[in-house]
């Protein structure tokens, strides 16, 4: 068997994320949802700790910063309306930062995304939040698919164990796998906040 390959080296793609200076940052789904009850995510607090590091960097370094938010409607695990749907309080937004609401995976779907990334000139996307497999997965292939070129920092995401066909499969499991999933092509991943050039 030959050794492991991307597809992104085979097409030869970046595989070194661009400066923060030249990107714009989507925080997706970082919702207090994730952080108790039915939904919290295995190492849903370090993740939020890393996000709020990557968050700080983004306003030192005035980029545009981009939250979204899921909402799935009145009395739902993603009300927006409630305590349950809103942002963490650490990394919430700020100012005049933008906030989209989305109702599907692919924070792109039906949403004003695109337009809003098209009015400040975004082509670098810096890709944290929730859940690795499910919300960050779909944003970044619907990203690539439009043309941005993403970057997932990996420490500012998690996700939690699911059931699958043979078995639990485990949220380690499936944070590496959802991970190398994305950098199989989609977008470059990173370790952590510190890994962004300036």
């Amino acid at each position: 068997m030959p050794e492991p390959t991307t597809l992104r080296a085979l097409a030869g793609l970046p595989a070194t994320p661009a400066s923060l200076a030249d990107s714009t940052l989507v925080m997706i789904d970082c919702q207090n949802t994730y952080t108790r009850g039915v939904m919290a995510l295995d190492g849903v607090e370090d993740a939020l700790d890393e996000a709020a590091k990557l968050l700080e960097r983004a306003r030192s370094a005035g980029i545009p910063i981009i939250h979204i938010e899921h909402d799935d409607g009145d009395g739902s695990l993603y009300d927006i309306r409630a305590e349950i749907g809103q942002i963490v309080d650490r990394v919430a937004p700020q100012g005049e930062e933008t906030v989209i609401v989305k109702n599907f995976p692919n924070s792109f779907v039906q949403t004003e995304l695109d337009d809003r990334l098209k009015e400040v000139s975004a082509t670098n996307l810096i890709l944290a939040g929730f859940m690795t497999h499910m919300c960050v997965n779909s944003t970044a292939r619907g990203a690539f698919n439009l043309g941005y070129a993403p970057t997932v920092v990996a420490g500012a995401t998690a996700t939690r164990a699911l059931p699958g066909p043979v078995g639990v499969v485990s949220s380690a499991a499936l944070q590496a796998a959802s991970l190398a999933a994305i950098s199989d092509l989609f977008g470059i991943i990173v370790p952590d906040a510190a890994a962004i050039p300036d």
